[in-house]
């Protein structure tokens, strides 16, 4: 009999949509579930061999799994966190130097060109302060293309108009759009599903073997094993967090594309 498929692009939009501190939750909870039947399964085991202690090796190597997981997940999301934050401030930057240029025409092109770039940064800032949502997201990226069709319209015209700034207007005009591309492709890189799902399984698992080896030598650390389960469920919280930026506790700051808007209001 053929086995199942998994669709990992599916349980990656599930990963996705739902909260991490949700996610965390779930995993603290079979962490507990986990240990006591380890431990339960280990005093089944301590009986069998007649109070004889129950050597293994698993424990060590599931914990030594378990702590490079967490580390490199934490890494990788920490990386791609800085990825989208080190956008934002090119973004900025690319918006403000395009602006600027604009700021150098001649009117009418200017009035219309400075609105339509001040409209864009606004959508920015007002797109990243929501909460992600498919529908939202798609009819914004329609309004982003919209206006750079507008925004080349407009530097077309300036460019007929026989502009003294004919190469600098089109560069900050290549910049603005060529960040937009890298923006978006960073707001979508998210840590792979099987490494997320091999990261949840590998805490159960070790929360699991810790509990038969404490089981089999009729032995409870209580304090150990609430501490242990708390610091990987806080570091799976963060690591998740940290990949989901559109909410959360660890968000984007959009303070340099704020700072813009407000110098395009004077």
């Amino acid at each position: 009999m053929a086995l199942p498929k998994i669709d990992f692009r599916i349980m990656g939009h599930i990963f996705d949509d739902i909260d991490a501190w949700a996610i965390a939750s779930t995993v603290a909870f079979a962490m507990v579930a986990g240990w006591l039947a380890g431990r339960w399964r280990g005093r089944r085991l301590r009986a069998e061999l007649a109070g004889k202690p129950a050597v293994s090796k698993f424990v060590d190597a599931s914990l030594a799994v378990l702590g490079l997981l967490l580390a490199f997940t934490f890494s990788t999301a920490l990386t791609k966190h800085d990825q989208r934050r080190m956008m934002v401030v090119a973004d900025s930057n690319a918006i403000g130097d395009f602006y600027t240029c604009a700021s150098l025409l001649k009117e009418p092109v200017r009035s219309k060109l400075r609105m339509v770039i001040h409209d864009y940064a606004a959508l920015r800032v007002n797109l990243a302060q929501h909460r992600y949502n498919e529908t939202t997201f798609e009819s914004a990226l329609v309004r982003f293309q919209q206006m750079q069709d507008q925004m080349v319209e407009l530097v077309s015209q300036a460019l007929e108009n026989g502009t003294p700034i004919a190469v600098s207007l089109t560069n900050t005009l290549n910049a603005v759009t060529s960040s937009h591309a890298s923006r978006l492709v960073a707001a979508k890189d998210r840590l792979p599903t099987s490494i997320v799902l091999l990261l949840l399984l590998s805490a159960v698992s070790s929360a699991m073997l810790v509990g038969r080896e404490q089981g089999a030598a009729d032995e409870t650390d209580m304090a150990g094993t609430v501490s242990f389960i708390i610091l990987v469920t806080f570091v799976i919280f963060v690591t998740l967090d940290l990949n989901q930026p559109d909410r959360g506790l660890i968000t984007v700051s959009q303070e340099p594309m704020k700072r813009l808007l407000s110098t395009m209001s004077q």
